[in-house]
């Protein structure tokens, strides 16, 4: 534990790439395989399921600090964090270090009290915050409540190993895809670079596409052409609104996984059983594709799809209610063969030739035959009305990477997103955020009018910059009027333009409207609180894209 409270803080300290990959480089290479499954765990972001809830943390260490429970969320609302504000209410950085090992605290000290009572449970915990250091009562507590964060992305991780087992990242990033357990052994298999091919279900890496910006100003420019060269050289596809996925068909079963590496076949049962009816003279396959709520030849919403997703026991009228279907791109493995270094342009023909059709549950992602970029510009323009979010532009002759390869000067998937829906809203709340931003006001709701009265509408945390970021939190401490715990009520005065995705009709907002996706794109200094949107203007793109005119032509 202490060696690894030591890693969190080094991690946490510094911005720095190069220092985050070498702190992780020689905790892996100084630390045992059981230490080194459960670090690996951690920091890629999987939890452990919460032991405690933070409310009874808070009784415990009220009752046991003699404080008013309060004053104990007063100096929450300071720090911002619990386990740090219990660490410091606590602990010190004179006591002694824990010499058991993380894998020692996890399984035999933190699992087990899941079957203890309040009482137990309490004891120990309260002797831990006690005699353990401020480092170790952070992480331990993180661990309870099983919001441990790591500033550190899993691709940090999977580099930091791949240097000491002397591997690829590639190989490390598919080792640690699907259902595993850390144990010793996964460990050892994972710096060998073997683990990967010991679980049937386990998917591949997802290869992620770039944003591609093109300003509206050069889009029938030539821009394209300049940064993309030839049209010939690139496959287009639609961009589906749904979910991406792998289908993996070996040993006679099909899994389902998504790219949050969460295993969904259970709530899938119709594209399973398509899959396992699919090529049968290919003994394996694993195709990436989209999970869509399809109908009659077309894509539905991805409200439709979310409720599906959403439900935990698929009911028959849950099946009826919201259809699906695969919408299948890529073939990455067939035959007990890895195709993913083969040319995109053959591994497109070779899928082409397992005779997946345009209907059914699983089908394949036709083609845009737009033969120029001006051509294929036009058809991008309409992609709203054909229920996509814009294109795919692959180059042919791409291998499958994995994840997306930043600062690739090769640039050979991207995707090009229609503009998203904007309304200009009025900030109505804001809030504390989170880690770093703990002591800044940062969450933000948003409200349109409805009437004379403001409703809320979307809450949002990004899209500033930090000046932009550190000038509103000045202005909403001087302009708060109202206060509810941590939550401020502000003048009604700022006005900003929100962008998002998509839109849904919701009875559990009040304005009976929710946002997908929602962001701050600018802050409308220009507009005054009155000019903002209206909730008429959100129902207008609600109502679909022969109405979008009216809020999109809308100037203030």
């Amino acid at each position: 534990m202490r060696r690894f409270a030591a890693l969190y803080l080094a991690l946490d300290s510094t911005t720095s790439t190069l220092d985050k990959v070498a702190a992780m480089r020689e905790y892996f290479r100084a630390v045992d395989a059981r230490d080194g499954a459960w670090a690996v765990y951690l920091l890629i972001g999987r939890k452990l399921k919460r032991l405690i809830g933070g409310r009874k943390l808070y009784r415990w260490a009220s009752e046991e600090a003699g404080l008013p429970e309060w004053l104990l969320d007063e100096s929450y609302s300071v720090v911002g964090d619990l386990a740090e504000t219990l660490s410091l209410l606590f602990s010190s950085e004179d006591a002694k270090s824990s010499e058991k090992s993380l894998a020692n605290w996890i399984e035999h000290e933190l699992l087990p009290l899941r079957d203890q009572d309040d009482e137990v449970a309490r004891a120990a915990i309260v002797r831990w915050w006690k005699e353990l250091p401020r480092g170790e009562v952070f992480v331990l507590t993180k661990l309870l409540t099983g919001e441990l964060r790591v500033g550190v992305s899993q691709t940090l991780v999977e580099r930091a190993v791949a240097e000491v087992a002397g591997v690829e990242s590639a190989a490390v990033a598919h080792g640690l895809m699907g259902d595993w357990k850390p144990t010793p052994a996964f460990f050892r298999g994972l710096l060998s670079a073997d683990g990967a091919s010991a679980n049937i279900s386990r998917p591949y890496p997802f290869y992620l596409a770039s944003p591609l910006a093109v300003p509206k100003e050069a889009r029938a420019e030539g821009f394209l052409e300049e940064m993309l060269g030839e049209r010939s050289k690139w496959f287009a596809e639609w961009k589906w609104d749904g979910f991406r996925a792998q289908l993996i068909r070996r040993q006679g079963q099909v899994f389902m996984w998504s790219r949050g590496d969460e295993n969904v076949t259970d709530r899938l049962p119709e594209i399973v059983q398509a899959g396992l009816r699919l090529a049968p003279e290919a003994s394996t396959l694993v195709l990436d594709g989209e999970v869509l709520a399809w109908e009659k030849g077309k894509p539905l919403p991805f409200a439709r799809l979310q409720k599906r997703i959403g439900r935990t026991n698929l009911s028959v009228g849950a099946i009826r209610e919201s259809p699906i279907a695969f919408v299948v791109y890529d073939l990455l493995e067939m035959d007990g063969v890895d195709l993913r270094a083969v040319p995109l342009e053959q591994r497109r023909a070779m899928l082409s030739a397992l005779g997946i059709g345009t209907e059914g549950r699983v089908l394949i992602s036709p083609l845009v035959e737009g033969k120029s970029w001006e051509e294929l510009e036009l058809l991008w323009r309409g992609s709203r009305e054909r229920g996509v979010e814009g294109l795919m532009l692959k180059k042919m002759e791409s291998p499958y990477r994995a994840g997306r390869i930043k600062g690739d000067a090769t640039g050979e998937w991207w995707k090009w997103k229609i503009d998203p829906y904007v309304l200009d809203c009025v900030l109505m709340y804001a809030q504390p955020g989170h880690g770093k931003r703990a002591n800044l006001l940062t969450d933000y709701t948003f409200g349109v009018w409805d009437g004379k009265e403001l409703v809320p509408l979307a809450k949002a945390y990004s899209g500033l910059d930090n000046v932009e970021i550190e000038e509103l939190d000045k202005w909403i401490r001087q302009h708060s009027s109202e206060r509810f715990g941590t939550v401020r009520a502000v003048k009604v005065e700022k006005v900003f333009e929100i962008a998002f995705e998509g839109i849904a009709a919701s009875g559990r907002h009040r304005g009976g409207i929710a946002l997908r996706f929602p962001r701050i794109s600018r802050w409308r200094r220009d507009k005054k609180a009155e000019e903002a949107n209206t909730i008429e203007d959100a129902r207008k793109v609600l109502g679909g894209p022969e109405r979008e005119k009216t809020l999109f032509d809308f100037e203030g």
